[in-house]
């Protein structure tokens, strides 16, 4: 499987994700825990696809704050490199959900069990103290992406965060379609485009567009917690716009 992933001239990244795409194990897991997130529980996706979006943009938050001077948990606290910070958050991100194969309900906490020995092949590259580093920045950061437990590293606070933001173009599709027509569902077809450049009070501007007012409910409800509790919130400011036209989503809703 190919896993885009702007690795650049960090070349212990590039050796990780061809581990990525190497396992099959992994692969298949992500197939499977999108059929107790789509099949079974009706969610949106939470496999390969969803992986690769909140590792893209893991990756491009982690790269926006070192280029702004913020120095990343695990060069501070562990003395390693940038290049080592990029490996935790993009194995954090596609990592993240894979507890979805046991349950959606506790799969922050199942993931770990499931991740630690995925993350030994993955990292066969590093030496065994290097990697043990990673595998505890990686846990640490996958058990508290959907908690309201703050992170303790920069890198926790970027995965969180990107998590939150594979928000755009209808990626809660799947449960409207299958008979969801509640508010998050609604609210999360209003955004269109989620836009992350260098801002100028802050160092990350995220601007979000929408087509429906709705979607201030998945910025507010979604997006505003968990970068509240990411220990980001400095860093970062969030813009959200309406087009001039409103698009239409629901003509009608009971309650029978």
């Amino acid at each position: 499987m190919r896993f885009n992933i702007p690795c650049r001239n960090n070349k212990k990244l590039a050796t990780v994700v061809k581990a990525i795409e190497a396992n099959k194990e992994l692969q298949t897991y992500w197939k499977c825990a999108n059929v107790n997130a789509i099949d079974r529980l009706g969610y949106s996706d939470h496999g390969s696809v969803h992986v690769k979006i909140v590792a893209n943009i893991a990756l491009k938050i982690l790269r926006m704050l070192i280029e702004a001077g913020v120095k990343p948990s695990i060069v501070t606290n562990h003395k390693l490199t940038n290049e080592d910070a990029e490996v935790v958050v993009v194995l954090a991100s596609i990592l993240h959900d894979v507890g979805m194969i046991v349950h959606r309900e506790g799969h922050d906490e199942f993931g770990l069990f499931i991740a630690f020995y995925l993350l030994h092949d993955l990292l066969k590259s590093y030496s065994i103290e290097e990697r043990s580093i990673i595998i505890s920045e990686v846990l640490h950061a996958m058990v508290l992406h959907d908690s309201r437990i703050k992170p303790l590293t920069i890198e926790a606070g970027v995965v969180r965060v990107a998590d939150a933001l594979d928000m755009e173009k209808g990626r809660a599709r799947i449960p409207f379609t299958l008979g969801k027509k509640d508010i998050h569902a609604v609210s999360a077809l209003a955004i269109d485009e989620v836009i992350i450049k260098k801002g100028k009070k802050k160092p990350i501007l995220i601007k979000i567009v929408m087509n429906n007012s709705a979607g201030i409910f998945q910025i507010d409800n979604l997006l505003k917690p968990r970068i509240e509790d990411s220990g980001l919130q400095k860093y970062i400011t969030v813009v959200a716009e309406v087009k001039p036209k409103e698009r239409k989503i629901l003509k009608r809703f009971e309650i029978e």
